[in-house]
């Protein structure tokens, strides 16, 4: 008979060992298979070697995470800690530019964000977007720039295809994008597609935006509607600080019952062109023309930059009704409240064109 002591002391070491083992393993495996993953967030993968050539594109509105990811991802530096200490060294955070970029796999995190502060350094072709473009007249553009062609781009730029991504424009009319692409110039990137671009300027109209409240507009408009107001405000005036006078104008129109008699919604409600209105383009049949329909018209006539929204939202206060271009042909306008002013300072402009 063995005793306890003795039974104990005769037990197979195999169990031991297959543990042992099997712990082993285990660690194996997550040295080979789940540190290279954990590894792969930060640094994208794979080690490679320093010095290699990398181009990458900082796009518009980036922020300081997705900046410190893309570099990070491309093991442009090691770590993400790396990056915000050298943009906080020197004072890089609101200095750095979008654009394309050619850097090296392993740089100096300091020589990155000087780059990145200097701008970018691979030059290719910009897409610029002018101030007061409408949807037809930017894709003509991007065909000439790109060569993406305009039916194309056309057929892509429809609202619904981006509301689950961009909600205010849930519900556009007539499910345009007419007045959401933002004016800029774009870096649209080594092989641009028209959604690439079209997200690219939809993107750009957040950002501009972004600061904006839309919930505090005169009137109680939706912020579609503030769009529309500041496409027209953004046609009739090239001076910046006129935007809020038209603004005021436009509301206080509104506000009397009268109509808007806004000659750029003419010009949209014909399709475009740069000859005159005429009498006979007062007769279209057509929702955007301000001559024959009361209020705003049903959706923007262009894309407005930041401070025709601006204006739209803050109209000055005043109690003009009308205003007509100056005669000293600057660009400016008159304004005035009452229409034997209005008459004589037309008849004004109509003798300095003669």
């Amino acid at each position: 008979m063995r005793t306890r002591q003795e039974t104990k002391r005769s037990g197979s070491p195999i169990p031991i060992i297959v543990g042992i083992v099997a712990v082993l393993a285990i660690v194996a495996l997550l040295a080979f298979v789940v540190a290279p993953r954990i590894g792969g967030l930060f640094g994208g993968g794979e080690t490679v070697e320093a010095g290699q050539e990398v181009e990458l594109t900082i796009p518009e509105g980036a922020t300081g995470d997705d900046i410190a990811s893309i570099l990070a991802q491309n093991q442009i530096i090691d770590n993400p800690k790396e990056y915000y200490a050298a943009v906080n060294e020197l004072d890089a955070a609101m200095a750095i530019k979008p654009g394309d970029y050619l850097l090296y796999t392993g740089q100096d995190a300091k020589e990155v964000v000087q780059q990145l502060v200097d701008g970018p350094n691979i030059t290719g072709v910009t897409l610029t977007i002018q101030e007061g473009l409408t949807v037809a007249q930017t894709a003509a553009r991007v065909e000439e720039t790109l060569g993406i062609s305009a039916d194309e781009f056309l057929a892509q730029a429809k609202a619904s295809n981006y509301a689950a991504d961009y909600p205010f424009l849930e519900g556009a009319y007539d499910d345009s994008l007419e007045g959401y692409l933002y004016p800029k110039t774009y870096n649209p990137g080594k092989e641009p597609t028209a959604d690439s671009l079209i997200r690219q300027m939809l993107d750009q109209f957040e950002t501009e935006t972004a600061s904006l409240d839309f919930d505090a507009a005169p009137n109680g408009l939706s912020a579609q509607e503030v769009v529309t107001l500041a496409s027209l405000v953004e046609r009739e005036t090239a001076v910046a600080d006129e935007r809020p006078l038209v603004a005021s104008v436009i509301y206080n129109r509104l506000d009397e019952g009268m109509r808007l008699q806004i000659d750029a919604a003419i010009v949209y409600a014909r399709g475009g062109g740069s000859d005159r209105v005429t009498y006979d383009d007062l007769e279209i049949d057509s929702p955007y023309n301000v001559y024959k329909h009361d209020g705003l018209t049903p959706g923007p006539i262009c894309s407005p930059s930041v401070s025709s929204i601006e204006a739209a939202l803050e109209p000055a206060q005043t109690d003009y009704l009308y205003y007509v271009a100056s005669p000293e042909g600057d660009g400016s306008h008159n304004f005035s409240s009452d229409y034997e002013q209005f008459e004589k300072d037309r008849e004004a402009y109509l003798e300095s064109q003669q």
